[in-house]
């Protein structure tokens, strides 16, 4: 079974202030999207930035077989939210935006009133076969884009830049709590029993402190001396099957001319036993075709054809 997440980039119908500008347009989006889902062949694909539910819906139809699509009722700003695309029957145990308590609510501009929920819900459902029983979630973290307000995309000087940049992370914080505590109910006491997997766009890489906010206790890292050495934390953790991908692959994005794993899959201990394979982009391909994205607004690619993300996957067998 393989099991993955992917940031779909702007997918929304045409016609609007977000989506591509013509049919044409979103018909070699949606193309170029079916032809790589259908090389990964996904059980289950977590999915982000779905402006139109009905964009998905027609995703799905130019897939072969039954294909099942859950969204989240949480959606930021422009529309965008986090769901689903499957193979397999899935059943919501939970689609949360509020972050826990006590947290309290983060500023998130010089002016306004501060935020007690994430820009985007976290889905989670459960999954069900005759070989696999275990819960998954979605997620998709405040990005790493800065805007200004008006419109902006650029800041009056310096001094803003980084008020705003420290606005984003302490969202982005938030966020990956709330992700967390999702998490922790889904885990039931304990991940050597109970199978979760969290897919998601983190908006950040895999040493990132708001990376780290999902792993729970500290020690056991994949690559680490830890990792061999079981303990009373394992039954919370999540591990980041990052170290699993092949190096010349581990990037799911090019920001500026750089690669970086923004995109991540996180394992309970039971499903990390289960694991026999990571990877970016398409199984088997040499190298992963991505864009290099360097504009801040994210207008520019409303016309883009497929995504600036690759796809992260797993593949479990039992």
């Amino acid at each position: 079974m393989l099991l993955g997440t992917w940031n779909l980039e702007n997918l929304y119908r045409p016609g609007g202030r977000f989506g591509p500008k013509d049919k044409a347009a979103y018909e070699a989006k949606l193309a170029s999207l079916a032809a790589t889902i259908k090389a990964l062949d996904p059980s289950v694909l977590g999915v982000q930035e779905v402006g139109d539910p009905e964009a998905l819906t027609d995703l799905a139809g130019m897939l072969e077989g039954n294909w099942h699509t859950t969204l989240s009722e949480h959606a930021d700003e422009r529309g965008t939210r986090v769901g689903f695309l499957s193979s397999l029957p899935v059943s919501v145990v939970a689609d949360e935006d509020r972050f826990p308590a006590p947290l309290r609510p983060v500023q998130i501009s010089d002016a306004g009133k501060p935020v007690a929920r994430a820009g985007r819900g976290v889905l989670a459902v459960t999954v069900s076969t005759r070989a696999f029983f275990f819960d998954a979630a979605v997620c998709h973290l405040k990005s790493k884009l800065l805007s200004y307000g008006g419109g902006r995309f650029q800041p009056r000087d310096e001094g803003e830049r980084a008020r705003f940049g420290a606005y984003a992370l302490n969202r982005r914080s938030a966020e990956a709590a709330l992700v967390r505590s999702v998490a922790g109910r889904l885990l039931r006491g304990d991940g050597r029993e109970h199978d979760v997997v969290v897919l998601g766009d983190l908006n950040d890489e895999v040493s990132a402190a708001t990376t780290q906010i999902l792993l729970g206790p500290p020690g056991s890292e994949i690559g680490t001396p830890g990792f061999d050495q079981p303990d009373k934390g394992d039954a919370q953790r999540l591990w980041n099957v990052a170290p699993r991908i092949p190096a010349e692959q581990r990037y799911s994005r090019i920001h500026a001319g750089r690669r970086e794993l923004i995109d991540h899959v996180l394992v309970s201990r039971g499903l990390l036993g289960l694991v026999t394979a990571a990877g970016t982009g398409v199984p088997g391909s040499t190298a992963t075709a991505l864009p290099s994205v360097r504009d801040e607004n994210p207008a520019v690619r409303r016309d883009a054809r497929g995504s600036d993300h690759a796809p992260v996957w797993i593949r479990i067998e039992r």
